[in-house]
């Protein structure tokens, strides 16, 4: 069993209805953030990167923890479709929308739809630097 934390979530989009955040099985890190679009579904063309809102606000409430933002490994090995920067970064005190930035490196137009599993939600401890 894993070391748990608080932190609030709140709902944006219909997509989460039945579907809430929560970890795939006992042994799962990382919780699937989900595509929140005003459309159905939108392409990426090769090298083109897309900002996706995950249709969630969260508020972390253990010191000294930040959220951060992973590729899905299966969708970067199969389509291509990673986490544009690398990893992103959610600020213990941010309290906006979760935005997923996508990258296609894939050579082919790729289509990501409502409510499809984008990237994985990770928190880890965090230091700051004393300069």
């Amino acid at each position: 069993m894993f070391p748990s934390i608080e932190v609030n979530i709140k709902y944006l989009h219909s997509v989460y209805t039945d579907r809430e955040l929560q970890y795939a099985t006992k042994q799962s890190v990382g919780l699937d953030l989900r595509a929140c679009f005003q459309e159905e579904s939108t392409d990426i063309y090769p090298g083109d990167r897309v900002a996706v809102p995950a249709g969630v606000a969260l508020q972390i409430r253990t010191a000294g923890i930040a959220g951060f933002i992973f590729s899905r490994s299966g969708l970067g090995t199969k389509k291509g479709l990673v986490v544009s920067q690398g990893v992103g970064v959610i600020d213990p005190d941010y309290r906006g929308e979760v935005i997923v930035s996508v990258l296609n490196n894939s050579k082919e137009v790729q289509t990501l739809t409502q409510g499809q599993r984008i990237a994985q939600l990770i928190f880890l401890p965090v230091y700051q630097a004393s300069l």
